[in-house]
C-alpha cells in the first residue's frame, strides 16, 4: 500500500518475494508486464506515490476455512524503485531470479527490462488464531 499525493491510501494487490539481509528484510514486486490501465510502469500510481512518498506497508494474509489456522502479518517500510540499469543491476537480477523461483508464471515475462519495487522492512507486525 502506498499514499496518494492527498494522503489517501492507495492498497494494490502484488506477487512478491523476500529476502534475509545482513541489515533485515527486503521484499521485491515486479512491474511486470500483465495488461495495466499505463503501458509505462513509471506511470502506475503505485510507482508515483514511491518518489515523493516512500513509506508503504504490505499485508500478507493466510486464509483456510477453518478460522483456528488464520493469520496475517503486516511488514512497513520504505520502497524504492530499482531499474535494470540502475548501478544495482545484481540486485535488479536477484530480485528477478527471486520472483521467478516463487511464481513460475513470470517464466514468460520479460522482468529483465522493468523495473522492480523494492522495500526494505523496518517493522513487522502480525497476528494468528
Amino acid at each position: 500500500m502506498t499514499l496518494a499525493a492527498d494522503g489517501r491510501a492507495r492498497p494494490v494487490p502484488i506477487a512478491f518475494a523476500f529476502r534475509d539481509t545482513p541489515t533485515g528484510l527486503v521484499v521485491y514486486s515486479a512491474l511486470d508486464d500483465k495488461r495495466k490501465s499505463v503501458a509505462d510502469p513509471h506511470s502506475l500510481a503505485r510507482v508515483r506515490d514511491i518518489g515523493p512518498r516512500p513509506r508503504v506497508a504490505v499485508l500478507v494474509d493466510r486464509w483456510d476455512e477453518d478460522w483456528s489456522r488464520l493469520a496475517w502479518v503486516r511488514l512497513e517500510g520504505t520502497a524504492t524503485v530499482v531499474e535494470p540499469t540502475d548501478i544495482s543491476e545484481s540486485e535488479h537480477s536477484l530480485a528477478v531470479g527471486l520472483l521467478r523461483e516463487r511464481y513460475k508464471q513470470y517464466a514468460t515475462h520479460k522482468l529483465e527490462s522493468r523495473p522492480v519495487i523494492r522495500i526494505e522492512v523496518e517493522r513487522v507486525s502480525g497476528w494468528r488464531a
